[in-house]
């Protein structure tokens, strides 16, 4: 199925937004204008390292509202934390292979690590029957191992959804409001309490960024 037939299709669940969401529904796509203005080097691939990883922000934009659909990300804060996240692991998306130190079967647009995508697989092969991912394939990539299993979840659909995945299905109620706040104590809260990393004036910065305009 074409990616403007699936974003069509995850689209009409917006209205479940607008009901009476609290925190308020940011109904504004992401738009690929929207990533340059955080990322300009997101523009190009021209000097990508791994040309085959990388991917524009016009390529990518599609693909993270439909994620943000798909989860139910519905509010800014929590939409701009998660492009925030996967800008600053996926280094503006010219990377879904962590090649630095270069960890076997870590990856996807937030680098998850081994473990997590091996539970990404398995959910995604319980709950989304439109994933293309079978029980049996996450079985049979289990088996033959963490490259593998990597490899079920590192394409466009599911790779730029990781971090929404993992935020709803790893992180408690409270991680999500701090988010949805909008708050430089919840982006810090969700960086060491749920993705289990450190909080660096980098990934501030992009985050800052990404949340400057309160919308896109």
């Amino acid at each position: 199925m074409r990616l403007k037939a699936l974003f069509v299709i995850f689209s009409l669940r917006l209205p479940i937004c607008m009901a009476t969401p609290v925190p308020p529904c940011n109904m504004a796509p992401l738009t690929s204008a929207d990533i340059a203005i955080i990322a300009p080097d997101s523009i190009s691939c021209t000097e990508a390292a791994y040309p085959a990883e990388c991917a524009t922000a016009t390529h990518a934009a599609p693909y993270i509202n439909l994620a943000f659909t798909t989860f139910s990300i519905h509010d800014f804060g929590t939409q701009a934390s998660l492009l925030a996240l996967i800008l600053y692991e996926s280094g503006s998306f010219k990377y879904n292979i962590n090649h630095y130190p270069g960890v076997p079967g870590q990856g996807t647009r937030n680098m998850q690590n081994p473990a997590f995508n091996l539970k990404y697989a398995q959910w995604l092969a319980a709950n989304m029957t439109d994933s293309g991912i079978s029980v049996q394939q996450v079985e049979k990539a289990e088996a033959e191992g963490v490259v593998q299993v990597l490899a079920l979840v590192n394409n466009d659909r599911w790779g730029f959804a990781s971090a929404a995945w993992f935020l709803v299905t790893q992180c408690d109620g409270e991680i999500r409001r701090g988010l949805a706040g909008l708050t430089e104590e919840g982006w810090n809260a969700y960086l060491t309490d749920c993705v289990g990393t450190t909080v660096t004036d980098e990934r501030t910065a992009i985050w800052k960024d990404a949340t400057a305009s309160g919308k896109w």
